[in-house]
């Protein structure tokens, strides 16, 4: 994996994800987001120091088999929402839906590139980096997608799954929230991790060969 084009990506990633969260929250009555100035493209004021920068500059030192990072988390008052219940597992599901909006929005960019540019002397070189943004694109968004969707605080998959249960397991469920981020160390470091991660492989060979059959 190329860094230098990996990072970039990811980067876009994680703040396009958040943003997701803040625009579901302020289409469902919360405006928090929007006037703390998360609304946006601008990676600055996502940037998480240990999620952002530490986590992937270990896994890519350490050359883990996968390599994932988030943002900081967008703030949201659930009790602004017209819905509570309804609006706070809407506002969960945006971002990894949004991670996998992008990974088809790479595939398909993928494809426009697969033309030649007017220069034939930038043709290989450009055509290298356009083909291995996409391809990093399709496999970092559908990363992001499905390890975010893993059911544990402070993921959005805890919050799909405590808004799925019934009132009363709910509340035994989001008691475990102050472990969460102890227990999600620990699926990263063990091969847990793993199980959780397999669909987006899966997801990404079969992008990649759908994909590369345009070429």
């Amino acid at each position: 994996m190329n860094p230098y084009l990996a990072l970039p990506v990811l980067l876009f990633s994680v703040v396009f994800h958040e943003c997701a969260h803040g625009i579901a929250a302020f289409r469902a009555g919360d405006p928090t987001a929007y006037r703390l100035g998360r609304i946006t493209l601008n990676p600055i004021p996502h940037l998480d120091l240990f999620g952002s920068i530490i986590l992937p500059f270990l896994l890519y030192i350490s050359h883990a088999g996968f390599f994932i990072a988030w943002a900081k988390p967008v703030p949201v008052n659930p009790a602004l929402f017209r819905n509570p219940r309804r609006d706070d597992l809407m506002v969960a599901v945006a971002g990894p839906l949004s991670n996998i909006v992008l990974a088809v929005l790479f595939a398909l960019l993928g494809i426009l590139f697969r033309f030649p540019v007017t220069e034939p002397s930038l043709a290989e070189g450009l055509g290298e980096v356009l083909f291995l943004v996409c391809y990093y694109g399709i496999g970092i968004n559908l990363l992001l997608a499905f390890f975010n969707l893993i059911p544990v605080f402070p993921l959005d998959g805890s919050h799909i799954l405590a808004n799925l249960l019934p009132p009363d397991l709910e509340q035994r469920y989001r008691s475990l929230n102050r472990y969460g981020f102890a227990i999600l160390l620990i699926l990263i470091m063990t091969p847990v991790v793993d199980l959780f991660l397999a669909p987006a492989r899966i997801l990404q060979i079969a992008f990649v060969r759908i994909w590369l059959s345009f070429y």
